[in-house]
């Protein structure tokens, strides 16, 4: 039996016009009154995500910044970050490839630039951002840097490869194909949801794990049942168990009902 749902927001259940459709939220609510655990997992920094908590309903803990924080009703159970010395080398590293990076310290979001970059990723995301020199912030709780090309989603892909042996001390993800995001070595969706599943003493057949990117691959091997979306990657789709309808088509509603309320059901 399914006790905990963890899941991504953007592309699972968040669909591609930024909202929830009455089903997913229908179904959330349904979850959450049969005593199933919906965990929100995402890379967002953490008030992005708890507005998106906050519109669902929920009242569980709040997975952000890739698995580098756990927050629940504001309390902090888990957080991992970077050093000042692994962000200033990527600073450093992001500086010479010229591209953009967003730095989120104390769940706060700077860029050194208000370009186009900076003012889109807002725009989607619904967050604001305060422009200032990276030299001059003190980074004591760099949760995660962001790097962002909007224009060449190849150049994402490239670094995705190679960058890990280059800074093997870091997490280093594709989220989507526009954003390549450093964090902890244990700031992952994995690390998370195994924190959770000992916080809770489940067992692996009692969690459900559900993305749609790259990012999602450390979700789902966290889970008992691993399920990818219709618009999944193709690296995610390998690892699932079973690969449900698009975000567009209420893929989730439609996994949760195939493996949480038919189970229930049949009890």
């Amino acid at each position: 039996m399914i006790k905990m749902v963890a899941t991504d927001i953007d592309g699972t259940i968040l669909n591609w016009n930024g909202v929830f459709s009455p089903a997913v939220v229908n179904c959330i609510k349904e979850l959450d009154k049969s005593g199933v655990k919906v965990v929100l997992v995402t890379g967002r920094m953490h008030e992005s995500a708890r507005v998106m908590a906050d519109e669902l309903g929920l009242k569980t803990p709040i997975v952000s910044y890739q698995g580098g924080l756990v927050k629940e009703q504001g309390k902090t159970l888990y957080e991992r970050y970077l050093t000042d010395d692994q962000a200033e080398k990527i600073i450093e590293w992001g500086k010479g490839e010229n591209i953009h990076l967003n730095l989120y310290n104390d769940d706060i979001l700077y860029s050194e630039q208000d370009d186009k970059e900076i003012r889109r990723y807002c725009n989607n995301q619904h967050t604001t951002y305060v422009v200032k020199p990276f030299c001059e912030i003190k980074k004591d709780r760099v949760n995660k840097i962001l790097a962002i090309d909007y224009n060449n989603p190849d150049r994402i892909n490239l670094y995705e490869n190679e960058l890990p042996k280059i800074f093997p001390e870091l997490y280093i993800v594709k989220s989507t194909p526009y954003f390549l995001e450093f964090s902890n070595k244990e700031a992952s969706k994995y690390c998370a949801v195994k924190f959770l599943q000992k916080y809770w003493n489940l067992k692996d057949e009692e969690i459900l794990t559900i993305g749609d990117q790259n990012n999602d691959i450390a979700l789902l091997e966290a889970g008992g049942i691993r399920i990818a979306m219709g618009n999944a990657t193709g690296e995610l789709k390998q690892i699932a168990n079973y690969i449900t309808d698009t975000v567009q088509n209420d893929g989730f509603v439609k996994a949760m009902e195939k493996f949480v309320f038919k189970t229930a059901r049949t009890l």
